[in-house]
């Protein structure tokens, strides 16, 4: 496919790596040199210092025969500007990223959408949904909802206190069991997993399963004893800060720790409608984290845009006796260390955007996608079309490619686990999860008959 990205940076030079890698014919333009920094010399793409709204520019990258035009740059109004000019010169679809929530409004969507804009993305929006969803249980690390919790995934770290260590998943997963276990992250190894494998203390284990067996899982995977979060304290006061205190569940009591005075005064305007406090102070001050009452908080999430500050405010706050905690790390260098230290849950912006783009790109009916950075691997809901061939057969007998599962299908709203004698039908959304890099080899079984 042919992608021309405006904008290089964070999300920008995320996407254009990931796309490189993907063998797809890869654009990159930006008029600041130094935010390219020879990415073209490290990675198979054309990298293009130049206006992305520059007509002659996107001619010469060969808009018109774009698959994808994705507007990226740090000013929402570019972006916006430069998918209307690469929609108009022949780019088949288009994606901005925006600041602004109220363009996220369903009738405003179909407004950009007849500009030629075809997807908005706000990735602090896209985090902040993440971070909710993750705190309503204390004790999963990720947690994905599929057609309303129809199918929920879950990846939680195993302690000694787990029931299900050390034995075969064939004698833990089997047709009758309401589970699958469908990767397992140990050490710096990803294991798709077979029946004959088993679960050990510290693995990060990712669970299919259904919304109805969700505290049958925290039973087995023995987290019973974690408390409900009903108490979160917030240090950072950024855009993600906002999104989440706004969207936070109303049973939720928030306090948002900002150092700069001026943003303080900010956020007290924006959460007007919320009843989050803003305290200003250092989120690292033990002090002030003892006064605001960090001994009766249940998660403790750190938003500032510094990653370092992040991961020691959450190792402090462990150290305090907060169980859950969130990290936002930007620098994906620094990820394996923060799952080495054991901080708990990680937010990365750029890859949550990311995601939400590249699902754009496949030709199947995708309608999801995630990346779990921690499993390196890719979870996307695919709907299988009529005739494609992944209905010609059972499960068992399709041929999936190696480092590929299998978990869950929904069909007409019910969610039901797949194994081998699984027949998947047409119109069934069902749940590939797989190493990163392998989404695109999984269409060719969810695309109309003859298109593969």
């Amino acid at each position: 496919m042919k992608i021309v990205i405006a904008g290089a940076g964070a999300v920008g030079t995320h996407l254009s790596k990931l796309l490189s890698t993907e063998k797809h014919d890869c654009v990159l333009i930006d008029d600041d040199e130094n935010r390219l920094g020879g990415i073209d010399s490290r990675y198979d793409l054309m990298a293009v210092n130049a206006s992305p709204t520059s007509i002659s520019t996107l001619k010469d990258a060969g808009i018109d025969g774009a698959d994808l035009f994705v507007g990226v740059t740090t000013e929402e109004s570019r972006n916006i500007a430069a998918c209307v000019i690469a929609h108009v010169l022949g780019a088949k679809k288009t994606v901005a990223r925006i600041d602004n929530y109220e363009y996220l409004s369903q009738q405003n969507k179909l407004f950009f959408k007849n500009l030629g804009v075809d997807s908005l993305v706000y990735p602090e929006v896209l985090a902040a949904a993440d971070i909710i969803n993750g705190l309503k249980l204390s004790w999963v690390r990720q947690r994905w909802d599929v057609h309303d919790g129809a199918l929920v995934l879950l990846g939680i770290k195993l302690r000694e206190t787990a029931e299900i260590l050390n034995r075969p998943l064939r004698e833990l997963c089997g047709p009758e069991d309401p589970y699958l276990v469908v990767a397992i992250k140990r050490g710096d190894e990803t294991i798709i997993p077979s029946g004959l494998d088993e679960l050990h203390v510290l693995d990060l284990v990712y669970f299919m399963t259904t919304q109805e067996y969700i505290p049958y899982i925290r039973k087995i995977v023995g987290k019973e004893h974690y408390e409900d979060v009903q108490n979160v304290i917030i240090m950072g006061g950024g855009k993600t800060a906002v999104r989440a205190a706004l969207t936070m569940p109303e049973y939720m009591n928030v306090k948002i720790i900002e150092q700069d005075a001026d943003r303080c005064e900010r956020l007290n305007q924006l959460l007007t409608n919320s009843d989050a406090m803003v305290i200003h102070g250092d989120g690292r001050d033990l002090g002030l984290l003892q006064e605001e009452g960090i001994k009766h908080t249940q998660a403790f999430v750190a938003l500032t845009g510094n990653a370092e500050t992040n991961i020691l405010a959450c190792l402090t706050a462990k150290k305090l006796g907060v169980r859950k905690t969130v990290a936002m790390v930007e620098n994906l260098d620094y990820v394996p260390m923060a799952e080495g230290l054991d901080i708990g849950t990680i937010i990365n912006k750029k890859t949550v955007a990311a995601s939400h783009i590249f699902q754009m790109m496949l030709k199947a009916d995708v309608r999801n996608m995630r990346s779990l950075m921690m499993v390196e691997s890719d979870v996307a809901e695919f709907v299988a079309a009529e005739g494609s061939k992944v209905t010609r057969k059972p499960v068992k007998a399709l041929g999936l490619p190696s480092g590929v599962a299998i978990g869950g299908l929904v069909r007409r709203g019910e969610g039901m686990l797949v194994n081998g004698n699984t027949q998947i039908e047409a119109g069934d959304s069902v749940m590939v999860f797989c190493h990163e890099h392998q989404l695109g080899k999984m269409e060719r079984f969810f695309k109309k008959q003859g298109l593969f």
